[in-house]
């Protein structure tokens, strides 16, 4: 038999970009709590706030898995997936509709190479991003991929009012590639609303910060080295104020003879991104932005990804190759202090 060995990778805190804390001020009040939704690990550091308003954020957490969870029979996203082909519309909470709307906005800036309605495909190789089980231990046969190709395409989903429905019933919708962000988004505007002014958000390894550090400093967020321990990082983005997501080929994977496919698939081909890239980090404003263009542009590969990077604003990109160079976008060569290497931190 072929030596077939299973790899699955746990996004638990740090894995993807760990936050480094550096010359902490030990008078100020810290709380840290986490816990699992989405089925990932989730923590929410706040510093001078109530222990009360991690609660609560938990508690939109769950409200929001509620709503996109693919494998909840009675969310949103389930509802249409189960109507698809029938000519129905479902009804759905505005956050549904507001991030569905986003997912279809990205989907057509990607050309289709990013595409919400490719759960049936991730499913199908493993990688549906709700799954607990993060791969399989064979591949998935090329007719059943190209039966799956052929039925994805945002294109598919239709929007009347605040009623969605997917018109292709072997369609299935899938929202996991920006939901993280967007939940992450909401969390900060409910604890900025409370008054929250230092904290950090850390949805599956996608950090989004919450203004300075207590003494008025950076944050100094690691992003790791592909395929490296957890605390081996390749380089140190110091900033405040942003949300800073990775993509990679590291994250969920699986091993067949001695080739990885990993999770970034291309809903075009139906199989893993081949390209020089191992990973992709974006710094944005929104967690949104960043959790959908950090796939988007991965699968765009480093020429056409830094097109897009370099000609949308106030957004930032570190690409890694497989071969460990570090490329930047144009803003952050034109910005001092965003990109640090170990040996240049203070």
């Amino acid at each position: 038999m072929q030596k077939r060995t299973l790899i699955t990778i746990f996004i638990l805190i740090g894995i993807l970009i760990s936050i480094v804390f550096l010359n902490k001020n030990t008078s100020v009040k810290e709380i840290s709590k986490t816990n699992m939704y989405f089925d990932t690990v989730i923590t929410i550091t706040l510093y001078d706030a109530k222990e009360s308003y991690i609660d609560e954020c938990f508690q939109i957490c769950q409200t929001y898995e509620k709503l996109f969870h693919p494998n909840l029979k009675d969310s949103d996203v389930s509802k249409i997936n189960q109507k698809a082909g029938t000519g129905e519309y479902v009804s759905v909470d505005r956050d549904t509709l507001e991030l569905i709307e986003t997912g279809i906005r990205y989907s057509k800036l990607s050309n289709g190479s990013f595409d919400i309605t490719l759960g049936k495909l991730s499913f199908l190789w493993g990688f549906d991003t709700f799954s607990k089980t993060g791969g399989k231990t064979s591949l998935p046969d090329e007719s059943e991929i190209t039966s799956v190709v052929s039925n994805i395409g945002y294109e598919q989903i239709e929007i009347k009012d605040q009623m969605v429905r997917l018109i292709n019933k072997d369609a299935k919708l899938d929202l996991g590639g920006i939901a993280k962000g967007y939940v992450a988004d909401k969390l900060k505007d409910y604890l900025k609303s409370k008054d929250v002014k230092h904290g950090i958000i850390n949805l599956g390894g996608n950090i989004l910060l919450i203004g300075t550090k207590p003494d008025k400093s950076n944050y100094h967020i690691g992003i790791q080295k592909p395929f490296s321990s957890t605390r081996d990082y390749i380089r140190i983005v110091d900033t405040k104020d942003k949300s800073i997501v990775t993509s990679g080929i590291y994250e969920r994977y699986y091993e067949i003879d001695g080739k990885i496919y990993h999770h970034i698939l291309d809903a075009k081909t139906g199989y893993p991104v081949e390209n020089e890239l191992a990973s992709v980090t974006i710094i944005s404003d929104k967690s949104v932005d960043g959790d959908a263009l950090s796939t988007l542009i991965f699968t765009k590969g480093l020429e056409d990804g830094m097109e897009i990077i370099n000609n949308t604003a106030n957004i930032e990109a570190v690409f890694i190759t497989k071969k460990g160079s570090v490329i930047l976008s144009q803003g952050i060569k034109d910005s001092e202090g965003i990109i640090s290497s170990l040996s240049q931190r203070h």
